[in-house]
């Protein structure tokens, strides 16, 4: 640990340094008031998904806990896959007061840019407890070619 004298410090300071203090304590204040809290990284983007593919499909598993698979909307158009839904409180929980309330509730949606393009019409999805799986056929076009070299 250094050790600093009253004489080593610099005689200029600069100003512009104190504002800025101030402004971070402001803004944490401000954000405490209207009752916005920074949230986690990592944990707002919902549904978490995983995408891998093999040399004819694209695989998409997305977990969804606590929803139905009748409450859940696919639609693929272009290379975007959008995943929807709505994710419903019961109304024996709305007579409680919360003190941490982490899972989310409402309608959600998450719309993903394929990396290839893919056969729309052969779209198949399953959805076994709470993990939702979309397999998405790529194009033909997308497919890698095998391309012979003539010898002479």
């Amino acid at each position: 640990m250094a050790i600093i004298r009253f004489t080593d410090r610099p005689l200029f300071r600069n100003p512009w340094a104190d504002f800025e203090r101030m402004r971070r304590e402001f803004d944490a204040l401000f954000q405490g008031l209207t009752g916005e809290y920074p949230r986690q990284v990592g944990g707002t983007v919902y549904p978490a998904l995983n995408i891998s593919e093999d040399a004819d499909h694209l695989y998409v598993r997305a977990e969804i806990p606590g929803v139905k698979a009748a409450d859940l909307d696919i639609s693929v158009e272009g290379d975007t896959l959008t995943i929807s839904g709505e994710r419903a409180t019961g109304p024996a929980e709305q007579r409680f007061s919360y003190h941490r309330r982490e899972i989310e509730c409402g309608r959600f949606s998450r719309a993903i840019t394929l990396p290839t393009r893919v056969n729309p019409d052969q779209v198949g999805a399953g959805f076994v407890n709470g993990v939702l799986t979309i397999i998405l056929p790529k194009a033909e076009t997308a497919k890698p070619r095998k391309i012979e070299i003539k010898t002479q």
